[in-house]
């Protein structure tokens, strides 16, 4: 199990924790009267003064709104308490925190936010199972036309806590204050924008509940892969480090292979080689120098190279063009044993017979395989897969036999096995053209140096997202192989 300090919670799962926390002994109520304190604080640090509006829904959520509002009371605000439902109708813990509020409850409509210079958002939590539509859409449509800054329960109030989309309306939150871990929808888009500024609350929920809950959701960090990180040894040399491989593109498509492959060594191969169509080997040596060139005329020839195991990943895809001769190559390497990542041409080659792919890569001699589509790559080969980020990068890397990195500002890495993470570090710095060249190489490199193919992609994310960061505004594709030695220099001996 990954460190479960970084573990990403469903809603089923944080259900789970909270019914194991109560089934210890320690009451719902004391969880409730915690989260309701710790929402309080919030407000009461970033936003004094003027008049707070509580919205509160029927469930725990509205109950939590309910401590919040007595204890801002307490503390001297001006507060207006406005309920979804029936007061008589509230249950359980709910019930006893709307029971310690002792000033009048308004009914919920769409102008309950009127005159507030704060809203405490608790209307409905992260497991929402339906749109938000009638007097609350409205509301909801008001606050953030007038811009006013709402402090979220759990999530704003519309938002997907399994899959951070909107159902119907949502807040956009200045401040959303979660309890004991986050949930995907806090870091998968447009979620991760709609809660603003995160806060995460201890109320109670000790750590060893995950040993039962065994969450397989996490958010990238070293701390999630860092005991798989290859490590240097005195000992090391070349061979010892890899040899990556990637296959170039015809003479007016080289660029990519070359983005990926400077990717591949500043990664840390120990030899990185671009093998060309005979008629792009001058174009490549030309602009290569710490990297080699080596011709190449079909999957035969790709077999042949592939033939001296020292060559144990390869990358396939970037500038390759679509069709029958990057299939076969592409089926040829499989079949070779080495590690392999396959990306943009390598991807839609197979669109028509996504199958024939898939058996390849579960086949006796494929080696560990990372698929790297974006979102219009990923639609090509897994047509039928729908819903959102998460469970479609879960169900593409069952289906496949392969670790799918699903890329994007939320890029999701996903294991066959159902383990998942979830990238949160990559900038608008990384939108330009031939980001995910350089991507695809970082991840060769690291299964050149025997990272396991899950981890190689989640490192590579991490790392992809930290070299756009260290460098800022103005980056092209070319400075991000550059910047990994900053990377890593910050990085190896925390690690150690």
């Amino acid at each position: 199990m990954f460190d479960t300090r970084h573990a990403l919670l469903s809603v089923d799962e944080m259900s789970r924790a909270d019914r194991l926390t109560i089934e210890r002994g320690r009451p719902g109520i004391l969880l409730m009267e915690n989260a309701g304190r710790a929402v309080a604080d919030t407000v009461s640090e970033r936003f004094g003064g003027g008049r707070v509006a509580v919205l509160c829904g029927p469930g725990n959520n509205g109950g939590d709104a309910f401590i919040a509002a007595s204890l801002l009371k307490e503390r001297g605000r001006d507060v207006s308490l406005f309920l979804l439902g029936e007061r008589e109708r509230l249950t359980g813990d709910a019930a006893e925190a709307a029971h310690r509020w002792n000033g009048p409850v308004h009914p919920l409509t769409a102008d309950a936010a009127e005159g507030a210079a704060v809203i405490v958002d608790g209307i409905f939590g992260a497991g929402l199972s339906r749109d938000v539509n009638g007097a609350t859409a409205e509301l909801i449509r008001r606050v953030n036309r007038a811009g006013l800054p709402v402090v979220a329960i759990d999530v704003p109030t519309g938002l997907d806590g399994d899959t951070g989309q909107v159902r119907g309306e949502a807040f956009s939150a200045r401040v959303t204050v979660t309890f004991f871990r986050k949930k995907p929808g806090h870091v998968l888009y447009p979620g991760r924008t709609l809660c603003g500024e995160l806060v995460v609350a201890g109320i109670g929920i000790e750590d060893d509940v995950l040993s039962e809950v065994a969450p397989a959701t996490f958010e990238n960090g070293p701390a999630v892969w860092g005991a798989n990180f290859p490590q240097r040894r005195a000992e090391d040399h070349k061979y010892s480090r890899g040899h990556a491989i990637v296959v170039s593109g015809g003479p007016s498509n080289t660029g990519a292979a070359r983005l990926a492959a400077r990717g591949a060594l500043r990664a840390g191969a120990g030899l990185v080689t671009v093998v060309s169509p005979p008629n792009a080997v001058a174009i490549n040596a030309a602009q290569l120098t710490a990297i080699m060139v080596k011709p190449f005329a079909g999957a035969d020839s790709l077999t042949k190279i592939l033939e001296d195991k020292r060559k144990n990943a390869c990358l396939i895809g970037p500038g390759c063009g679509v069709g029958p001769t990057t299939r076969e190559n592409v089926l040829a390497a499989l079949l070779s044993g080495a590690a392999m990542v396959l990306d943009a041409d390598a991807l839609t080659s197979f669109a028509e017979i996504p199958r024939d792919l898939f058996v390849a890569i579960k086949g006796y001699f494929a080696g560990p395989t990372v698929l790297t589509p974006h979102e219009g790559e990923f639609r090509r080969i897994f047509p039928a897969i729908e819903g959102g980020k998460l469970a479609r990068a879960r169900a593409a890397a069952a289906e496949s036999g392969a670790v799918v990195l699903l890329k994007g500002p939320d890029t999701v890495i996903a294991a066959p096995d159902g383990r998942a993470i979830v990238n949160t570090n990559g900038g608008q710095e990384l939108a330009t053209a031939g980001s995910g060249d350089v991507l695809g190489g970082i991840i060769l490199g690291l299964l050149a140096q025997g990272a396991p193919a899950f981890e190689a992609a989640a490192m590579a994310a991490w790392l992809h997202g930290e070299a756009a960061s260290y460098f800022g505004i103005g980056l092209v594709s070319e400075d991000l192989p550059e910047m990994l030695p900053a990377v890593y220099r910050d990085l190896v001996p925390a690690l150690r």
